[in-house]
């Protein structure tokens, strides 16, 4: 075996740098190649475009020895090697593109030490001679590009790449290694490491930063919107001269067919279409169409592109989302890589999600689904089984697609009950799974013909044992000295030996049945591991879905996901730099430094007011109507959900709606608000751990949140008059806080006294349709507790309470108070219970009716009309919700129109029936303040008719489906004189 130790380097990298006609490195470069020259194994994440393969063609010649890269794709190892032979260098290729007696020839050159880099595709691992001849070679270095492949965390894991790390150890004595990826993130990286086994590599995360491209996103809810766009962007680039051509990226192969239909018509242009449908030579000729400028554009999966390098690509459009950022930002990274400004953008799409978890749940695939595929197969005789996915999918009756049947048989295979034998081109397998020097000890002496078979396998598989390894049979027959019957019959007896196996010729992939007696049950599969891995997916495809509705920098959120989490914005995405020419968020200022000009804190309180808001819509709504909420519209929707009703309604209404989106764009960029999908993915607003914090803690605004000067001073502006303790109560969402320390007498009395205040504000306000802090705001129920006022002129000298609150509310006000006050010296309730005070002529103290503002007694108020109750939900209806009491003692709950039970703290709330004439109407609005807790004589009272009537309604109201509690004792009412 060839001498493996490292070699020391015989000369300077840097002085070959003339040798590719370069004069100096790319950021990043020279650190990766001063450390492949030192000896030491390298972790490289470098971008698209960002000169990786010179990290270890470079130091390749700089050293004695030849480097074997391990590329994925025949077409990026041709490109590469003509580079490199057209520079003089020796670089030569082995792959299924050269003849039998071309590839000895490669092998006999990199044998005998005459090659600087013999580039090879993963699946050559497998071959036998290559391994013999690698035994005999001076390697001195492994490069493995697109390394990413190596992990199953990765977004393009191939299982041949799996073989690295155990054909380094095996027949490379551990040589230096370097693996090289573009898109890796932490958890991908470390699991490259571990499976290539590297030793305390140097790792380098360089230059991820794209500074070139411009990143954009276009929402587009129709395929005709999206085709619309398509069209706009070739034509857009074709206009002026512009030369350079542009990928799009399709989600399936239909789909790309369907645009390499109509496109080129519409645009024009020759557009070409590449996929893994097409036969080879289709592929290999769209693909030189493309490469040599023949082609305006190509439509493609993913299955094309990897290591494309064609510097002009101008444009690359995502028609459908990736499945992860990693895919993303490899994919999108192909545009620009002679650094001339280029263009990527996502068409985006929420209904493409659906395909992206159609891909997940079929590489995932169910336990029922692996059972069935291990029935089907166990039920086959034949033995290899070549059925493809497709037939066994079909068999088995999955209704998976048919990649789910490629991980159940992967998933069998690992379990040891099965394997998966790769396409063999008519060759057989023979494997030795023994530690024994020899088999043959395991065979009677006369039997000449089997040990005569037995030492050509041996020395077949050499040393890879416990591997599958495949041979013609001819070369078996050859080494044995026996025909082609007497081999069969021989492998066949063979068999019998538990540490051997053998299955006879196969043209493609097959499966081979290895333990039939073990039922599925007792198979040692995780697939707990499977759902967490499953899980991982999903949250790839939702950090796609951040970028697409990110409100900041869009590079910054791809820098964020590979860990480059001090980046700044990039100044040249669509967010940082609308295509209309306005200032975009690039140019926004933290709102963590104070602002000239600006009441800072009157923009804290303005950004807490924000995330009470959403706080209290309880993630059941999306932005728009949030916005519409805190600048209180009157949008009939926000009435039939009681939007309304909540205690911030209408607290922004000094901003205009799309001004309230920005500000919620910019809380949710600072990491404070966040989007999810909870309801036909459909996007609501939730407020985060850090954004509940600042709402209910914090004393300053976090250097996170930035948006743009004006908007910061106009947000400051609008909430200016609201006092600092209106809105860190309302922002609160609740009054169950305890205090640290018991209350002393006159505190309890004076909380007791608020929160009476507050709950006759609260029942005002519903009766009247307005938001509660336009009755009362909270800092000014505080002040009126404290100073108790009795009379018209003590409640003119409490601040707040001006003359047009003294006039519509005054008396209730001074009674209200005063009944409080004398109740606290009481040792039994006096003439109030539950907050519900009557007035000295024994009239109810919640909203009482006045000739200039009431309703008519017999109607509910026209604000407060219910809505019908018969009506489909809205097509997005949100999702039902706990109902959470605000700072007021009501609830912040919001109604749903409907028929679907809402619970507060576990028990039904009763929902509104429809007011669909006068009767019905009156009906509601009775059985409704019997809910609100008050009296049959009050109600009476409120609605001025007798308890008859009262009674009347609240049959109606049971007819029409509300709860008719037993204690709404109307017969006492009755006697008592009612």
């Amino acid at each position: 075996m060839a001498d493996h130790t490292k070699q020391s380097t015989a000369a300077d990298p840097a002085t070959f740098l003339s040798r590719f006609g370069l004069q100096s490195f790319r950021p990043g470069q020279g650190d990766v190649i001063e450390a492949v020259a030192s000896g030491a194994d390298v972790m490289c994440v470098m971008p698209t475009g960002g000169g990786k393969s010179l990290c270890y063609q470079l130091p390749s010649l700089a050293r004695e020895g030849t480097t074997i890269v391990v590329s994925p794709l025949i077409a990026l190892m041709k490109d590469q090697v003509d580079t490199l032979r057209a520079l003089g260098i020796n670089a030569k290729l082995i792959n299924s593109s050269l003849s039998a007696s071309e590839q000895s020839a490669v092998m006999s050159e990199m044998a005998s030490g005459q090659l600087d880099l013999v580039y090879v595709a993963p699946e050559r691992l497998r071959n036998s001679r290559f391994l013999e001849a690698t035994e005999s070679a001076n390697i001195s270095l492994l490069a493995v590009d697109e390394a990413h492949c190596v992990s199953e965390w990765g977004h393009d894991f191939r299982p041949d790449y799996s073989r690295l790390g155990l054909f380094r150890q095996r027949y490379l004595n551990d040589v230096q290694t370097i693996a090289l990826t573009a898109t890796a993130t932490p958890v991908v990286r470390d699991d490259i490491i571990s499976l290539l086994n590297l030793k305390k590599p140097a790792t380098f995360v360089t230059g991820f930063a794209r500074t070139n491209l411009r990143f954009s996103v276009t929402h587009a809810k129709t395929d005709s919107a999206k085709q619309e766009r398509l069209i706009s962007i070739i034509n857009s680039h074709n206009a002026d001269g512009k030369t350079g051509a542009g990928i799009i990226y399709a989600a399936t192969r239909k789909r790309c067919e369907e645009i390499g239909e109509w496109l080129p018509e519409k645009v024009d242009k020759p557009i070409g279409v590449y996929h893994a449908g097409l036969d080879q030579v289709g592929r290999h000729q769209v693909q030189e169409a493309f490469m040599s400028g023949k082609l305006s554009a190509i439509v493609a999966t993913n299955a094309f592109g990897m290591g494309i390098d064609k510097s002009d690509i101008r444009f690359v459009v995502h028609y459908n989302m990736p499945g992860s950022l990693e895919a993303y930002y490899q994919e999108a990274g192909r545009a620009g890589r002679d650094g001339k400004n280029s263009d990527c953008e996502l068409l985006f799409s929420y209904q493409d999600r659906y395909v992206q978890e159609f891909f997940i749940e079929n590489r995932y695939p169910s336990r029922e689904a692996v059972r069935l595929v291990h029935q089907y197969l166990l039920s086959r005789e034949e033995d290899p089984i070549e059925l493809t996915l497709d037939q066994v999918k079909e068999g088995a009756g999955l209704k998976e697609g048919s990649e789910a049947v490629g991980t159940a048989e992967t998933l069998l295979a690992r379990a040891g009950v099965i394997r998966r034998l790769d396409s063999s081109a008519g060759k057989a397998m023979v494997r030795i799974d023994s530690k024994a020097p020899t088999l043959l000890d395991f065979l009677p002496k006369e039997a000449r013909v089997r040990r005569r078979v037995m030492l050509a396998i041996e020395k077949v598989v050499g040393r890879r044992r416990n591997e599958d390894v495949y041979v013609q049979p001819k070369r078996l027959m050859q080494l044995a000295d026996v025909d082609r019957e007497q081999l069969a019959r021989t492998l066949r007896e063979l068999r019998r030996l538990r540490s051997f196996d053998y299955v006879p010729p196969f043209r493609g992939r097959a499966v081979h049945f290895i333990d039939r007696e073990r039922s599925f049950d007792e198979l040692d599969i995780d697939f707990e591991e499977l759902e967490r891995r499953k899980k991982a997916e999903f949250g790839k495809l939702e950090a796609v879905i951040g970028l697409a509705n990110t409100p900041g920098c869009r590079q910054r959120v791809i820098l964020d996901y590979f860990g480059e989490t001090d980046s700044d914005n990039c100044g040249t995405c669509d967010r940082c730099k609308p295509a209309d020419g306005s200032l975009g968020r690039g140019s926004d200022v933290s709102l963590g430094t104070p602002l000239k000009g600006v009441d800072n804190a009157a923009l804290l309180r303005g950004v807490r007011v924000v995330l009470s808001g959403v706080t209290r819509m309880h993630g059941r709504f999306g932005k728009t109507l949030v916005a519409q909420m805190l600048c209180g519209s009157k949008n009939k929707k926000l009435q039939q959900w009681r939007l309304n009703q909540l205690s911030t309604y209408g607290l922004l209404s000094g901003l205009r709606q799309s001004e309230v989106v920005s500000v919620m764009e910019a809380i949710a960029e600072g990491g404070m608000l966040e989007q999810k999908e909870v309801d036909d993915r459909r996007p609501t607003l939730h407020v985060t751990a850090a954004g509940r914090q600042l709402m209910l803690e914090g004393t300053e605004l976090p250097a996170s949140i930035r948006m743009s000067f004006p908007l910061a001073k106009k947000l400051a502006m609008s909430v200016a008059k609201l006092e600092a303790a209106d809105v860190q109560t309302e922002s609160a969402g609740t009054d169950n806080a305890q205090p640290d320390a018991p209350l002393s007498q006159d505190d309890q009395a004076l909380s007791e006294l608020i929160d009476v205040i507050k709950r006759w504000r609260s029942k005002s306000s519903a009766a009247l349709g307005i938001p509660a802090y336009r009755i009362l705001t909270n800092a000014t129920i505080e002040r009126l507790a404290d100073a108790k006022p009795t009379t018209t002129g003590e409640l003119e000298l409490v601040s707040g309470i001006g003359s047009a609150t003294i006039e519509q509310f005054g008396y209730d006000l001074i009674e209200l108070i005063r009944g409080a006050v004398e109740q606290t010296g009481q040792d039994a309730p006096g003439q109030f219970e539950g907050g519900q005070f009557e007035g000295e002529n024994g009239e109810p103290l919640a909203v009482r009716p006045r000739a200039t503002e009431a309703p008519e007694s017999h109607a509910a108020p026209e604000s407060h009309a219910a809505p019908e109750s018969h009506a489909a939900p809205e097509p997005h209806a949100a999702p039902e919700s706990h109902a959470t009491p605000d700072s007021s003692g009501s609830s912040d709950s919001i109604p749903t129109p409907d028929s679907r039970p809402l619970t507060r703290h576990g028990s039904p709330i009763e929902q509104p029936e429809v007011a669909q004439n006068s009767e019905s109407s009156d009906a509601y609005w009775t059985w409704r303040l019997f809910r609100d807790g008050y009296s049959a004589s009050q109600i009476a009272a409120i609605r001025r008719v007798d308890v008859a009537k009262l009674a009347n309604d609240l049959k109606l109201a049971a007819q029409a489906g509300h709860a008719i509690r037993p204690e709404w004792n109307l017969q006492g009412d009755s006697e008592s004189g009612q």
